[in-house]
């Protein structure tokens, strides 16, 4: 039976449903559970500041040519997605992690950086085919006017992994508090992690495959060809709306330099570090179940809950950087404070704790924010893979420019102020885009009556 135009006339298939194999649910928890083990475990490397080394040039340099490519391969890596689809495009993605922490292994024996240089460029790679495909599930598998919660379901479940890699170096290296880097033990866990990651990509369904709770299905597109993709890419450079985008794309990542190195590397001890991102990253699943919520759910309009959602994370953004120009005013890099302990230091502790706690808060409720955005302009994987392709392509050649300031040793209060305006600036912009380019109308605008599975056939997909 097809559809007939109201909520009546459709069968209504059982609650229990929800947790289908081919459901939006379990599909974004899945890819959630690809990025928990790869992207996490990276975030927590990379959350220590240096990637676990004292001297941070290796992982600043590894970063540059990391963001480098993935600057690149980022914007076509949605092309590669309509073509290969998710599986192939995924696992491709994921294999590159295991072997940019192996370099860091590589690296603990014979300090030797050449390695460490040449995984980051492949992780690059690697990193645009995963987030572009991770960005097309995330915001076309959804309904249409619950696209905030599906966001806040996978960056609390992807940002667990951060919360659990954050675990990996603080545990193993406890009593190692004036050691040059962290341990063997270290390393391996990550390639552990990131190597099940891989495995977990192949469980990921097509769009075609994909059966919403009322039944209908997400967009069952014919995989493209490289002409077409090449086309579609090159125009996207000339949409005003990914051209709006772009203020928001480049700073979403530079900031991490910063953060990481600067604060958390330069104030913390080694196990301190760790500590600490156990709470950055559980911050980050605190922010865009937040933001989530007020992205589905503050207003009936979808266009009001957008500009309301910008509104709120300027607003916090704008009090959280005041209170990192506050800490920066502290210290520089001529002029450095004793290492903080989370045991030893008392409540000078609190205050940069607190702190890098809130950029972490910061950092999921601007990024959810945006992908929300992007998930709003449009409801096919085909159109919204070219689009976060374009958002991570933008992203990293932001964060590849910021790794090489930090190792050029531009003055953390140059970095922290051009930061804040990046952030800023985007703010109004983003605004604009979802006045001008978001319809309050949730429903596909090519969406055609289909054919509804029967519930007792929509579980054996």
């Amino acid at each position: 039976m097809g559809f007939q135009g109201d909520e009546e006339s459709a069968p209504q298939i059982p609650r229990k449903t929800l947790f289908r194999y081919n459901s939006p649910l379990v599909q974004v928890s899945l890819i959630g559970l690809v990025c928990f083990c790869c992207p996490g475990m990276f975030n927590a490397l990379s959350g220590m500041g240096g990637g676990g080394q004292v001297d941070t040039t290796v992982a600043d340099n590894a970063s540059t040519a990391l963001y480098t490519t993935f600057a690149i391969f980022g914007i076509i890596g949605g092309g590669v997605y309509n073509i290969l689809g998710p599986r192939l495009t995924l696992f491709a993605g994921c294999s590159t992690y295991v072997l940019y922490a192996g370099s860091f292994l590589y690296y603990n024996h014979y300090k030797e950086q050449t390695f460490a240089i040449i995984a980051g460029a492949i992780l690059g790679v690697g990193a645009g085919f995963l987030w572009a495909g991770e960005g097309a599930i995330m915001t076309s598998y959804p309904p249409p006017d619950r696209k905030g919660t599906y966001i806040s379901i996978f960056w609390s479940i992807f940002n667990m992994g951060g919360v659990v890699g954050g675990l990996i170096p603080f545990i193993l290296n406890y009593h190692r508090t004036s050691a040059s880097s962290v341990n063997d033990g270290t390393y391996i866990g990550f390639m552990c992690f990131m190597s099940i990651g891989a495995l977990i990509s192949l469980a990921i369904l097509p769009p075609s495959r994909v059966v919403r709770d009322d039944g209908s299905r997400c967009t069952n597109i014919k995989y493209s060809n490289v002409s077409t993709e090449v086309v579609a890419i090159l125009k996207l450079f000339l949409n005003w709306k990914m051209l709006l985008i772009v203020p928001a794309a480049w700073s979403s990542n530079f900031f991490y330099t910063y953060q990481f190195n600067n604060v958390n590397g330069v104030l913390f001890n080694l196990r301190t570090r760790g500590f600490n991102n156990v709470f950055y990253w559980g911050a980050q699943m605190v922010g865009s179940v937040g933001i989530g919520y007020i992205l589905d759910f503050s207003f009936k309009s979808r266009r009001a809950r957008g500009l309301f959602g910008i509104g709120v994370v300027a607003l916090l953004g704008t009090g959280i950087w005041a209170g990192g120009l506050a800490n920066q005013l502290r210290y520089s890099r001529q002029n450095l404070l004793d290492k903080l302990d989370f045991k030893d230091s008392g409540s000078d502790f609190v205050g940069p704790f607190f702190l890098y706690f809130c950029f972490g808060l910061l950092d999921a409720m601007f990024q959810s924010m945006v992908y929300w955005v992007i998930g709003a302009l449009a409801d096919d994987s085909e159109t919204l893979s070219r689009y976060s392709g374009f958002y991570k392509g933008v992203q990293s050649a932001g964060a590849a420019v910021a790794w090489q300031v930090d190792t050029h040793h531009v003055s953390f209060m140059s970095q922290l102020a051009v930061n804040w305006s990046l952030t800023t600036l985007s703010y109004p912009l983003l605004a604009i885009l979802v006045f001008l380019g978001v319809k309050d109308d949730t429903k596909p605008a090519d969406e055609t009556p289909k054919e509804v599975t029967p519930p007792s056939t929509l579980t054996q997909l």
